[in-house]
């Protein structure tokens, strides 16, 4: 896992094994060519929800919602993001001291320019939005009562501006369907239906995940349903299960989920 990986889930680090989310092992083209044509005129709000196995043997959820707007700019468009609120069911002073890594981002306007194909997606203006966020951090920081947000503070200045780019741009990629590369692999079988209007693509894949005495394999089961129209995702599901090799129980691990509402 990156640094950057693992400050954008800083949300699941105190509270799970450390594991990101696997990928496939193996890969081919499957969503084929997507239009995109997002809608100017419909505000939206995105959901990314994760959920993982805690310590202590139950899943616990954390949820990001963020609010959407496209613009028109020249060619192509400026999609405005605000990471409105964090919500998650687990233990009340863990989600206030992982809320506190986030605090900085919470309520940040953050602007991507994307390409009128969809297919490039990146941050309008990287350097102000790292000041502000720094900034911001530094504050909560200087609190004696907030040692998370002087951790978060101390690895925000070690990231290299690629990991940056990477930790703030993830979720906007994997809403934008032309550049979401998850979209364009899947395993051996891999398939893609269209209905209504709407694309869903559904794959079975492998990874493994860090244990003790060695990596364990994981089953990979993903769907995806993208808008044909707008090229935006609707739904995503990753799910990866861990088999007992004894009994053969399947043991869900992580799961994440997300999902796109027009208002």
């Amino acid at each position: 896992m990156t640094r950057a990986r693992a400050l954008a889930g800083a949300l699941l680090v105190l509270a799970a094994p450390a594991a990101a989310l696997a990928r496939p092992a193996t890969a081919q083209t499957t969503a084929g060519a997507l239009a995109f044509a997002p809608p100017l005129d419909r505000p939206m709000t995105y959901r990314v929800t994760t959920r993982r196995l805690s310590r202590e043997g139950g899943l616990i959820s954390f949820s990001l919602v963020y609010a959407l707007q496209w613009h028109r700019l020249g060619r192509g468009y400026r999609l405005d993001a605000t990471l409105e609120r964090i919500e998650s069911d687990a233990r009340p002073r863990l989600v206030g001291a992982l809320t506190g890594v986030l605090q900085p981002l919470v309520g940040e306007a953050v602007s991507y320019l994307v390409s009128a194909d969809g297919r490039s997606v990146d941050l309008a203006d990287p350097d102000g939005l790292w000041a502000r966020v720094a900034a911001r951090t530094e504050a909560l920081g200087a609190r004696a009562e907030r040692p998370e947000a002087r951790a978060a503070a101390a690895m925000l200045a070690s990231l290299s501006a690629e990991e940056r780019e990477e930790m703030a741009v993830a979720d906007i990629r994997a809403l934008v369907g032309p550049a979401n590369e998850a979209l364009a692999r899947g395993g051996a079988d891999a398939r893609v239906a269209t209905h209504d209007g709407q694309r869903r693509i559904t794959s079975v894949g492998t990874g493994t995940i860090p244990a003790a005495g060695g990596d364990r394999p994981l089953r990979i089961e993903s769907a995806w349903t993208v808008d044909a129209a707008t090229g935006l995702l609707l739904h995503e599901r990753q799910q990866n299960w861990l088999t007992d090799p004894a009994s053969g129980a399947r043991t869900l691990v992580e799961e994440r989920v997300r999902a796109l509402d027009f208002l």
